[in-house]
C-alpha cells in the first residue's frame, strides 16, 4: 500500500514469521522439488503472475493461504487433478513438509508461493480470475489487544472477492467462535459477495480433519465454515 506521495506504507502483518530449521527430509524435497514447484512473493516480476504457464496448462485456480505443514493441502489438490492448486505459506519448513507430502502422493497439480499472501493477491493475481480461495484456521490471535492482526478484515474481504471469477468461492473455517463470527460479520458485509448458506456451511466431507480441529474438540471448541460467492 502506498500513500499519495507513492511512498509505501506499513501495513498490521497477519501472521508471525516463525523460523525453524528443516528436517533432512525437508531440505532434500526442497533441493528437488523447489526450483519447479515454488516461487518467492518478493521476488516475483512485476505484475500477474501467469498461472497457465507456470503449471503447463491451464485450468482453474485455487488458491490456499497458509498451508501450514501441508498434510490437508496436500490431500486436497490430490482429490482434485482438474484444479491448478496453489499453496501460499510463509513458513519454510511447512512448504518443504507439503512438498514431501506431495511427492508420496504423487501431486502434479500443485504449486508454492512463499510469502506474504495479502502482497501476493495485490500485486500478482488478476481481478475475476481465481476459481477459488481457501482459509483454513488461520491464526486467531485470540487476545482481544492482537484482533487487529487478524487476517480477515473488511478490506481483505474486498480483496479476495476482486479476485475471484464470478461464482468462485472463498471458503473460510476456523475453530475460535468469535473469529467465526468476525468472519461471518466482515465477508456478509462485502457487496460482492454473498453467503451460499444461512450463516455457517455444513462441514465438508471433503475437507480433511486438521490438527487443529482434532486440539479444538479436545479443548472443547466447535469449529465453523463459512462458504462465501463471489456475486
Amino acid at each position: 500500500m502506498e500513500n499519495e506521495d507513492g511512498r509505501r506504507l506499513r501495513s498490521v502483518v497477519s501472521y508471525v514469521k516463525r523460523g525453524g530449521r528443516m528436517t533432512v527430509g525437508q531440505q532434500r524435497a526442497w533441493d528437488d522439488h523447489w526450483p519447479r514447484l515454488g516461487r518467492t512473493v518478493s521476488e516475483l516480476a512485476e505484475g500477474p503472475l501467469d498461472f497457465t504457464a507456470w503449471f503447463g496448462r491451464e485450468a482453474p485456480v485455487m488458491l490456499e493461504i497458509g498451508s501450514g505443514m501441508g498434510e490437508t493441502t496436500s490431500q486436497l489438490a490430490a482429490a482434485a487433478p482438474e484444479l491448478n492448486y496453489v499453496a501460499a505459506e510463509v513458513y519454510d519448513p511447512g512448504l518443504g513438509q507439503l512438498m514431501l507430502r506431495a511427492e508420496k502422493l504423487g501431486v502434479e497439480n500443485l504449486r508454492l508461493l512463499h510469502g506474504d499472501a495479502v502482497v501476493l493477491l495485490t500485486e500478482h493475481v488478476e481481478p475475476d480470475s481465481l476459481h477459488g480461495v481457501r482459509l483454513f484456521f488461520p491464526d486467531p490471535w485470540p487476545k482481544k489487544k492482537h484482533h487487529k492482526r487478524r487476517i480477515v478484515s473488511p478490506s481483505f474481504a474486498a480483496l479476495v472477492a476482486s479476485r475471484l471469477a464470478p461464482g468462485g468461492t472463498f471458503h473460510l473455517a476456523t475453530d475460535w467462535e468469535n473469529y467465526a463470527e468476525q468472519m461471518l460479520e466482515v465477508c456478509s458485509a462485502e457487496p460482492a459477495l454473498k453467503n451460499r448458506y444461512d450463516g455457517w456451511a455444513p462441514r465438508p466431507e471433503w475437507r480433511p480433519v486438521t490438527k487443529f480441529e482434532q486440539r479444538a474438540d479436545v479443548e472443547g471448541r466447535v469449529s465453523h465454515d463459512l462458504i462465501f460467492e463471489r456475486r
